[in-house]
C-alpha cells in the first residue's frame, strides 16, 4: 500500500482522476478505494459517512457502488467520504476506524456488522453465517465502526 500524491479523500469528480479500484492509504493507516457512485433505481443520494454497497451483481468487479441497498447484493463496499451524485467518482474508506453518519440499527460494541437487514446507507447486526461481515461495531453509541470491507 502506498500514499498517493494528490489523493483527496473528499474529492468528487465527473471524470475519473485515478484508476477505478485503486487503493490508497493515508498517514493514519486508513485505506481507501476509488469507485464510481450510482444512485440506483431508488435514486438514493450519497451522504458522506454513509455506507455504500457494491451496485448489482457486477459492482465489485466494476468498482461501482450505491447506498441503495435494494440494488445491491448486500455486499458492503465502504464508507463514503463525500456526497457524489449519480455517475461521479469518489473515495470510500475500506479499512480502519470510521464514524458513520446514521446510527447503527442494532447490536452492541464489538459485534460483527453486515448490510443484510439494514436500511439504505447503514449496517445491521450480522446474525447468519451467510451474512457479509464488513465491519465491527466500535463504540456503537458514537456510531463508530472498524471497517473491514473487501479490497
Amino acid at each position: 500500500m502506498a500514499y498517493i500524491t494528490g489523493m483527496d479523500i473528499t474529492e468528487v469528480s465527473d471524470s475519473s482522476t485515478f484508476k477505478l479500484g485503486q487503493l490508497g492509504q493515508t498517514e493514519d493507516g486508513k485505506i481507501y478505494k476509488y469507485v464510481q457512485y450510482d444512485t440506483g433505481s431508488g435514486s438514493v443520494a450519497a451522504v458522506s459517512g454513509n455506507v455504500a454497497y457494491y451496485y448489482t451483481l457486477d459492482g465489485y468487479k466494476n468498482n461501482s457502488v450505491t447506498s441503495d441497498l435494494s440494488d445491491s447484493i448486500e455486499l458492503g463496499a465502504g464508507v463514503l467520504q463525500s456526497a457524489p451524485t449519480d455517475g461521479q467518482y469518489c473515495w470510500i474508506q475500506v479499512r480502519g476506524a470510521a464514524t458513520l453518519t446514521p446510527a447503527l440499527t442494532a447490536g452492541t460494541d464489538g459485534d460483527p456488522l453486515t448490510p443484510t437487514g439494514s436500511s439504505d446507507g447503514t449496517l445491521d447486526l450480522a446474525t447468519a453465517i451467510t451474512d457479509n461481515i464488513c465491519a465491527f461495531a466500535g463504540d456503537i453509541s458514537d456510531k463508530e465502526v472498524a471497517c473491514d470491507f473487501l479490497l
